[in-house]
C-alpha cells in the first residue's frame, strides 16, 4: 500500500501540529488546516487519502467542509473529531458521509487504527475510479 496522505483539520493548532508530528513518526504523510476554508484548499490542491476533520471551528463549521469534501471527492475519506459531548453531530456528520466520528480527548491507538481503516477504503475507491 501506498504511504497514507493525511490532512489533519482542528483551529487547535498546538493540537494538530502534535498530531501531525506524531502520525509523521509512524510513516503517514502529514497536512495540516486550522479551519475550514484552509481545508477545503488544501483538499482541492492535492487531495489526501483521509481528512480528520474537527467539527467545530469558526468560520465554516465541519459538517459544512464536511458536504463539500465529499461533494467533490468522493473516495476521499473524512473521520470527524467532535467534543463537548457532541455525538449527536457525530452522528449526523456519518449521515453527511463521513467515515467515523472520535470524541474528544482523543485517543492515539483509536485515531490510527480508523485512519487505517479509512486509508483501506479510500485507495480502493481509488482504485477503482
Amino acid at each position: 500500500m501506498q504511504e497514507l496522505k493525511v490532512l489533519l483539520v482542528d483551529d487547535e493548532e498546538e493540537f494538530v501540529t502534535t498530531l501531525a508530528e506524531r502520525l509523521s513518526l509512524r510513516g503517514m504523510v502529514t497536512r495540516i488546516a486550522t479551519d475550514g476554508e484552509q481545508a477545503l484548499r488544501a483538499v482541492e490542491a492535492d487531495p489526501p487519502h483521509v481528512v480528520v476533520l474537527d467539527l467545530m471551528m469558526p468560520g465554516i463549521k465541519g459538517t459544512e467542509a464536511l458536504r463539500r469534501i465529499k461533494a467533490g471527492h468522493p473516495t476521499v475519506q473524512v473521520i470527524l473529531l467532535t467534543g463537548h459531548g457532541s455525538a449527536r453531530d457525530g452522528i449526523e456528520g456519518m449521515k453527511l458521509g463521513a467515515f467515523d466520528y472520535l470524541m474528544k480527548p482523543l485517543r492515539l491507538e483509536d485515531l490510527l487504527e480508523k485512519l487505517h481503516e479509512a486509508g483501506r477504503l479510500a485507495h480502493a475507491a481509488q482504485g477503482n475510479s
